[in-house]
């Protein structure tokens, strides 16, 4: 639909980076805006009795019910989304159409996941890390404020929550920045005018999931799953810590750092052996070099419920695994003689979450000690499979 209010030529979906340097190369060679038809993750509109363009990268075109269908079938509108983000979500997806009223959307698949040296190119580029001068006069960015001295260490998300939309615009397979960009960015950063020796943050949609990646590519390739640790770690994923905990080291023996803070949140259900069962010892290096180094006397984390059942729909593990971090954690801080908190996170309200449960959540976290601050409540986002289940009443997975 943003194409069609807009009327926009062509939409650029998610990231950008790689096909706004293939179109700038294509428009520089002569070839006219209008031929732009078969760039990946891009959109547009065209007739419905137009012939789609072919490509012979994308040999499957999958259509879905029109768009008008959605407001007289919900259970229409629950599988196309299923379509939408097993697409948006593989490394080798097949193209996309769905009427809209007299057009055809048309959905290119997405750009395979950034190399090392393109992710590079983009955090490279010579940017003055400061907002458009047309806020001058507006007086401070709350926003920017608390990410001005924050380092972006990758992109994209594989976690699969079905309440979040990173993966719907990043993608699920992780682009990591190399070492030497990262630090190059960490000079830059130490030589701001009001920089006072703290980094805000050094991380990205989750921490520690940087560098992370399947072990056989082949299959990688061929998957369709939207999480890579949900219902369960997936063998093919390589979950170690090391290359991670390597660069905090660096970043804090920079000599113009005073502290380097984590401040993104993690991926606690990665750093338990209950859970990540085939994980090796590097989890436990990570883990002790965030607390002891990289804290700002509390850590927050994300286990969302306690509830079992609320946590499958939600594609989260069990509590249990949060009870063996918090076991963990409070093991580190014992050992090192600090007195940290941790933070956790929950949402109320979500598809599946019943009255009974929420009563329970208030319970067991009192029994664990916890005193509350926060507790966001459900609002439907789009494009994720909670909103979905929300306003439908079907899962898109399994259609109950």
């Amino acid at each position: 639909m943003i194409l069609v209010d807009s009327k926009a030529d062509l939409l650029v979906n998610g990231m950008g980076d790689n096909l706004l340097r293939e179109i700038l190369a294509l428009l520089r060679k002569g070839v006219p805006f209008s031929s732009l038809k078969t760039i990946a993750q891009t959109s547009y509109l065209q007739a419905l009795d137009q012939e789609i363009p072919k490509n012979k990268n994308w040999p499957k075109t999958i259509t879905l019910s029109a768009h008008e269908t959605y407001f007289q079938d919900k259970k229409a509108y629950a599988v196309n989304f299923k379509h939408v983000e097993q697409e948006s979500n593989k490394l080798k997806a097949h193209r996309i159409v769905q009427p809209v009223k007299t057009w055809n959307a048309i959905i290119n698949p997405p750009f395979y996941t950034m190399t090392e040296n393109e992710i590079d190119q983009s955090f490279d580029l010579p940017d003055t890390r400061l907002p458009h001068p047309k806020y001058k006069k507006r007086g401070p960015i709350p926003v920017y404020e608390m990410i001005k001295f924050s380092i972006n260490t990758h992109r994209r998300c594989f976690g699969g929550c079905s309440f979040c939309t990173i993966s719907a615009h990043q993608g699920k397979f992780i682009a990591s920045r190399s070492k030497k960009s990262i630090m190059k960015e960490v000079d830059k950063v130490t030589e701001m005018p009001d920089f006072k020796g703290y980094i805000s943050d050094l991380g990205g949609p989750s921490a520690n999931i940087y560098g992370l990646k399947g072990k056989v590519q082949s299959i990688c390739d061929r998957c369709v799953s939207p999480s890579c640790i949900h219902p369960v770690v997936c063998d093919n994923l390589d979950t170690d810590h090391s290359a991670m905990t390597q660069i905090y080291k660096e970043v804090d023996a920079h000599p113009k750092i005073k502290k380097a803070f984590v401040g993104s949140g993690i991926q606690y259900d990665l750093l338990v052996k209950s859970y990540n069962k085939k994980a090796n010892d590097s989890i436990d290096a990570y883990m002790e070099q965030v607390v002891t180094r990289h804290i700002s006397g509390r850590l927050k984390v994300a286990p969302e419920h306690t509830s079992d059942e609320t946590l499958k729909v939600m594609r989260k593990p069990s509590f249990k695994h949060f009870h063996n971090f918090k076991k963990k954690y409070d093991d580190l801080n014992k050992k090192h003689d600090l007195n940290q908190e941790l933070i956790p996170y929950f949402i109320s309200s979500t598809p599946n979450c019943k009255e009974e449960d929420m009563a329970n959540l208030a319970a067991e976290t009192k029994d664990m000690g916890f005193r509350l601050e926060q507790v966001q409540d459900f609002t439907p986002t789009p494009m994720t499979v909670a909103t979905v289940i929300y306003y439908s009443g079907y899962h898109p997975y399994t259609m109950k």
